[in-house]
């Protein structure tokens, strides 16, 4: 079976949903992290544990969506995009939606993916992870703004 590859009304359904706030997609060039480029990468495996996709989000989407989440202010947001790391509470945060959003990979007909790990950004990420973001192909990219919080850029890869 093949891997289903959200479409942007599905993303944009999911994090209006788990946000409880308007999300606005637009298109947006591939998401690319260099090595000090500050990035959160969730994997999703199937049920053989292989990696099937990715979720990789740029800094500033990743500190407002796990922001807006957990009702933080948009300071701390911003504060967090300054320091160029997320902190632990907004990292845990941003992990339960992309925990939430392997059900956006899991449609009738499709290998049924969940979400395996996130590397939250700051830290350097794993040289493999980061060269397995910059697969082309099957894969959504698209610029995020949250109502109240901002925008940022997030990225859905097929492996």
């Amino acid at each position: 079976m093949a891997v289903h590859l959200p479409q942007p009304k599905q993303l944009r359904d999911l994090l209006t949903d788990l946000l409880g706030r308007d999300v606005t997609l637009s298109p947006s060039s591939p998401f690319a992290p260099g090595p000090d480029t500050p990035a959160t990468v969730a994997v999703y495996v199937d049920d053989s544990l292989q990696i099937r996709a990715l979720i990789a989000c740029d800094l500033a989407f990743s500190a407002r969506a796990g922001a807006a989440i957990g009702l933080v202010p948009l300071g701390d947001a911003e504060a967090a995009i300054g320091d160029g790391r997320l902190p632990d509470p907004m990292a845990e945060n941003l992990a339960e939606v992309l925990n939430i959003a392997a059900s956006t990979f899991n449609v009738p007909g499709a290998d049924h993916l969940r979400l395996h790990l996130v590397h939250p950004a700051g830290p350097p990420l794993d040289p493999q992870v980061r060269i397995s973001t910059l697969t082309l192909g099957r894969r959504e990219d698209v610029y995020v703004d949250i109502a109240g919080y901002g925008a940022g850029a997030l990225s859905v890869i097929l492996l």
